[in-house]
């Protein structure tokens, strides 16, 4: 599906480990977020155990003032598949207990990247709607929608930024398959959850490249943020253009501030320590690898 894939959430741990507080309480400015594993890739000659974390999706994450938990996955699984991966069920663990805490009140925000982005619609329609696109290394404009005026996600950008979004080639993009609009168009519960903010075109086919729900604090963005400011292979697709690198900065200091909304916390500290990924050492893999480090879990 998408090699830089990662699906983001947050207080993931809540139905095991994590407890929640009242409701009406002020920002959580601790926010833990738990950034899900998939399985190693066949050909990561540095790879061991059974999953991995690339290290710029934690960084993404740090430089907006969260920490992270890693949520390993308990068995192998092979290539990762967007419907029968270890990655994909767990997935869909957190995207339910995601959408019975919203419902009860509870607010439980979800960041999808790339596979991520990919993976929540799947979970939302209930069928794999995605079609291959010419996109495997390109940097490309948005085509904003005029829902990004009223938008959670992009409503606080500043105008420069918006505009830079829309005109420049920043956002990187490293898939090579999407959800076309039309597919979108043509399925009713996908057009029920998520309003489409920006769109993009590889020459033949519009795909939808950013997208939040209605009712749900759940974002997706088929690009990458996270790549501009940490991740350094030389390929057609990397930006790292002083707009590129605000909107990496906007996109997940607006995810953090969600987070913060979420009152969960660790039962202890010393449990919260023990599940942090400080425990763990990010590997080095070169400055040719399309991920310069990665975070490896039995």
């Amino acid at each position: 599906m998408c090699r830089s894939a990662a699906a983001v959430l947050t207080a993931l741990l809540c139905a095991a480990r994590l407890c929640a507080a009242g409701r009406n309480q002020p920002l959580n400015y601790r926010p833990i977020i738990g950034v899900l594993a998939q399985e190693n890739l066949p050909d990561d000659q540095y790879a061991h155990g059974f999953s991995y974390i690339a290290a710029s999706y934690v960084k993404y994450l740090e430089g907006a003032g969260a920490r992270v938990v890693p949520v390993r996955l308990l068995l192998p699984g092979g290539d990762v598949d967007i419907q029968t991966s270890q990655y994909s069920r767990a997935a869909k663990i957190f995207y339910d207990l995601a959408l019975k805490a919203n419902d009860a009140g509870d607010y439980f925000p979800i960041w999808g990247t790339c596979q991520g982005f990919q993976q929540l619609s799947v979970l939302t329609a209930n069928k794999n709607l995605l079609t291959l696109t010419n996109t495997k290394a390109v940097a490309l404009p948005l085509t904003l929608t005029p829902a990004t005026q009223s938008s959670r996600l992009f409503r606080s950008f500043p105008k420069d930024l918006l505009q830079s979004l829309a005109e420049e080639n920043i956002t990187a993009n490293f898939h090579k398959w999407s959800l076309s609009l039309q597919n979108y168009s043509r399925n009713a519960k996908l057009k029920r959850f998520y309003k489409v903010l920006s769109t993009n075109n590889d020459g033949k086919k519009e795909f939808i490249s950013t997208m939040e729900a209605h009712r749900y604090p759940f974002y997706a963005v088929q690009w990458h943020p996270e790549k501009t400011p940490f991740e350094w292979v030389d390929k057609p697709g990397m930006t790292h253009s002083p707009a590129a690198i605000r909107a990496s900065f906007y996109t997940s200091s607006f995810f953090v501030s969600e987070a913060m909304k979420n009152q969960h916390h660790f039962s202890s500290l010393v449990e919260e320590e023990r599940a942090l990924i400080y425990n763990f050492s990010p590997v080095f893999r070169g400055m040719n690898s399309i991920f310069i480090q990665n975070y490896y879990f039995d």
